[in-house]
């Protein structure tokens, strides 16, 4: 393949990427309306299992189980707390907002890394941290009272789960060596058990079968839970770490686009602020990144 075509190919597979992790905040916004967010979220999670088996099998991997403990805990927050929290966050919450409050998890994951993992932070990094916070107190608009406070603090939450699933993702690393598609078919079907397992305590409303939802489970479990985590594996093995790191910046904006075009969704001029500083903060800590790999 010529580095024409192999770039080229690269740019395609990262504007489906951002296309169906982007659109996802959409899809599962609208799927809530057809089931509860853990029948939602357990569906697309066993949707997400079943194409990463097949793509296990197709490329011929081994079903090797990955460290029980390990992978227990990064199922347990990964999957079941992450889709927990942001799918309840949806239910009351808007789709672009949830999403860049989801996408904080990089500034909490710097800040976990130095709690436990004793990670320095460069001047850089917590400039990053400094105006994501800021950017946070825009969005979350204090001054206001009457602003939607639980789908918020969930959508938060779920940025600090995914935080949390991250610095256990990298202890594990650090001590066995695993393939990073047999560590996501495993911690998912962990947390698929722990949906299962809390899913007759929230029951929800009677599940409303039909295209609709057969569409958005499709879409969430297939293309953006099991086709989606290949196509970033092959563009982690293209590119560099800090270049994928800068590339995942689209997500959230392609989510905010969609919802506006889909939802009809208009953020306030504070949130519309909050989103600019948080992706501001985001872009500051992958040039950090980029920076350190060009400096080897």
């Amino acid at each position: 393949m010529s580095a024409v075509s192999d770039r080229t190919t690269s740019v395609l597979m990262l504007l489906a990427l951002w296309f169906a992790w982007g659109a996802n905040w959409v899809v599962t916004k609208l799927g809530l309306a057809y089931a509860s967010a853990f029948q939602l979220g357990l569906g697309r999670t066993v949707l997400a299992i079943a194409t990463l088996a097949l793509i296990m099998r197709a490329t011929g991997r081994r079903f090797t189980p990955t460290p029980l403990r390990p992978t227990f805990w990064l199922g347990l927050t990964q999957t079941a707390g992450f889709v927990v929290f942001t799918n309840l966050a949806l239910v009351a919450g808007g789709a672009g907002k949830v999403s860049v409050l989801c996408y904080t998890m990089p500034f909490w994951t710097l800040l976990l890394a130095r709690l436990f993992l004793h990670e320095k932070l460069a001047p850089l990094q917590w400039l990053g941290v400094a105006l994501a916070l800021v950017g946070l107190l825009a969005i979350l608009e204090p001054w206001d009272l009457g602003g939607n406070w639980l789908s918020d603090a969930l959508a938060i939450t779920g940025g600090l789960v995914w935080a949390s699933s991250a610095i256990i993702a990298k202890k594990l690393r650090a001590q066995h060596q695993v393939d990073t598609l047999a560590l996501t078919f495993w911690q998912m079907v962990w947390g698929a058990l722990v949906l299962a397992l809390l899913l007759p305590l929230f029951p929800g409303k009677d599940i409303q079968w039909g295209w609709p939802l057969l569409g958005v489970l499709l879409f969430s479990g297939v293309l953006a839970g099991g086709l989606g985590w290949l196509v970033w594996m092959l563009l982690l093995s293209r590119l560099s770490a800090g270049m994928a790191g800068m590339s995942i910046l689209a997500i959230p904006a392609v989510a905010v686009l969609m919802a506006w075009l889909l939802l009809a969704e208009v953020p306030s001029h504070a949130e519309a602020l909050g989103m600019l500083l948080i992706a501001a903060a985001l872009i500051l800590i992958s040039l950090y990144a980029l920076r350190r790999e060009w400096r080897r």
